[in-house]
Parts: C-alpha cells; sequence; structure tokens
C-alpha cells in the first residue's frame, strides 16, 4: 500500500524506529524518484524533507499502518 506523508527532521527518527519494527520491506521515495528503505535513518535524513514523500509498505502490518497514518497529506 502507498502513503503520501510529510516529514519533519525531528519526526524522522519515530518513523525509522517504527519502521524498523516491521518484518514488512517499506521504501520512501521523493517525486524525482529516489528511493530509500524506510528503516535507514541516514537515507530518510538523505531525502529532500521540503516536500511530501511516498511510503511504500510491500505487505501488510497493520500497526506501522496506524502509525503512519499521523503523518498522511491529502492527495
Amino acid at each position: 500500500m502507498d502513503y503520501k506523508i510529510k516529514l519533519r527532521p525531528a519526526e524522522v527518527k519515530g518513523f525509522v524506529e517504527a519502521a524498523s519494527k516491521s518484518d514488512c520491506y517499506i521504501d520512501v521515495y521523493t517525486n524525482n524518484h529516489n528511493i530509500v528503505d524506510a528503516k535507514s535513518i541516514l537515507g530518510v535524513l538523505g531525502l529532500d524533507l521540503t516536500h511530501s514523500l511516498t511510503v511504500k509498505v510491500h505487505g501488510y502490518d497493520e500497526v506501522f499502518e496506524h502509525f503512519i497514518r499521523r503523518f498522511a497529506v491529502a492527495c
């Protein structure tokens, strides 16, 4: 499932910690198609956080999907 989110730098650590608890593969990518592993704090911090990000969860993790909804932006 794909989610459009907006993260502030101060929120990245909590986001990566939540992603790391998931058994699913989770990718984060930008509009210019830079793709990083959501479980990599350096990868996520290296993205342009001034724009919205797309998070793709490969599988189903109810806990992570509930967590990520707090960062959702309107499409």
